[in-house]
This record gives structure tokens, sequence and C-alpha cells, in this order.
């Protein structure tokens, strides 16, 4: 069975959603003219990592706001993960979380688990979320600090996870070691690997880019020359055999 996945590397707009939203269409547009079944964007793409403005732009899952997302997930067959400061109904709670705005055009949660310092300032631990199926095998859901804890992959693999996907703000500083922590995941627990990282400056941070998507037995299947946006693209032949190309740098 075919297969196409892909990272989205983007520059987030300072806490304009408004803005975001439509370069994650464009991205999103991209990726369906590449025939991606799934697509992953950075950490807190939808308003950048901005902490000190995470309560005011959380969002409800039905925001209106979200709505040509959720849309184009729909029209174009494609699971769309987002990330975005989220509030919890009924309470002051925000958790930094991923929207999944799935094919069939339901929307879905998954919610970080485990907080940088400074970030539990401002969010809720989440409870993460369900693996999601695809094409045939399943992908487990993390976020940034989720991912350099290595029980959460581990546990994602005895749920029986195909792939791991993790949305990620990673600097220069930091990009060879946890890179090099999320390929031995791959060899470790057989699963197919996803980074997608931010493509430049949000929120104080300089992120490095260099999304990359690695093969169950850690080879590299594809990674972006450095930061900017662009599409990181992985596709599975009849045969099962990996191919990946960048588009955009």
């Amino acid at each position: 069975m075919t297969m196409t996945v892909a990272c989205a590397q983007t520059v987030a707009i300072a806490r304009d959603i408004t803005g975001n939203v439509q370069r994650h269409l464009q991205m999103m547009q991209l990726a369906a003219e590449q025939g991606v079944q799934f697509l992953l964007f950075p950490e807190l793409s939808l308003t950048g990592y901005e902490l000190d403005a995470a309560s005011d732009l959380a969002l409800g899952t039905d925001d209106p706001l979200l709505e040509p997302l959720r849309t184009l997930a729909r029209q174009q067959a494609m699971y769309s993960v987002v990330g975005a400061p989220v509030r919890v109904p009924g309470s002051g709670h925000v958790l930094l979380a991923a929207l999944i705005f799935r094919p069939d055009g339901s929307v879905g949660l998954y919610s970080k688990q485990h907080l940088h310092p400074g970030e539990d300032l401002v969010f809720s631990p989440g409870s993460g979320g369900d693996l999601l199926p695809l094409g045939g095998q399943r992908l487990a859901l993390a976020i940034c600090a989720d991912a350099m804890q290595p029980g959460h992959p581990a546990h994602a693999a005895r749920l029986g996870a195909d792939i791991y996907a993790a949305g990620m703000l990673i600097s220069h500083r930091g990009i060879v070691a946890e890179s090099q922590q999320m390929a031995g995941y791959a060899v470790e627990h057989q699963m197919m690997v996803m980074l997608a990282n931010h493509g430049g400056e949000t929120g104080g941070w300089q992120a490095a880019g260099q999304s990359a998507i690695w093969a169950r037995d850690g080879a590299l299947i594809c990674k972006a020359d450095g930061a900017g946006e662009c599409l990181v693209v992985a596709r599975q032949d009849g045969a099962g055999a990996w191919e990946g190309t960048v588009i955009g740098q």
C-alpha cells in the first residue's frame, strides 16, 4: 500500500491567527498537490510560541477561525495537525495542544503532557490523545518536550504505533542532539518518526528548521536544509520503499 506523509516547516506570524491560518492553507494545498495523506505542523504553529499571549489567543475546537482548515482537510481527504493553545470548555484551563483536522471533517485534539519550565505558568498538563488510523497503520502524536521523554514514544510503541509524529520548537543549539534522539526512537521502536520544526524566530527562540522524517530502521528519508519555510515529504511505493523530497528550499 502506498502512503505519503509530510512535515510542514513554517515561520509563524507572532500572535496572528488569521494570518497563520492563511499560511497553513497554502501549505496544506501544496501538500495536497503531492498526494499527502498526513501533514504535521510545528508546536503552536497557529500563534507562534508566544507564551505571554497564549491565554488571550486560546481557541475552542469549534472556533470559526479554524473553519477554513477543517474544510480544506475534508476536501483533500488529508489529516492536518496544527499547533495551538486550546481552552478547555467550562474552565479556565488552557492546553498546549495540536488540533487534528480529519479527512471526515471532524476535529480532534492532542494535548501536551510534559511542559517545559515556564509553560506550566500558562498551560495545564494535557492527557495526550488517541492513535490515528492512517492507511492501515497507526500514528501517535507528540508535542516537543513529550518527545524528549523516552517513555513517551515507548508508550506509543506499546500501544501499537507504526508512526511517531512530533510537532517541535528546537533551536540551533539543540537540533543535532534532539534529531539524533528522534532517529534513535525509530530504531528502538521500529516506528517511522516525523519531526516538524519551526523555520524561523518565534517567541524569542531562533528555531533551526531541519524538519526530518526517518524510516523504521533509523535511516533518514528526507530532511530540510536548515531554516525557512518548506514541505518535507516522504512517499512509500507499493513495494514498501520510501523516497523523500523537500519542496520550497
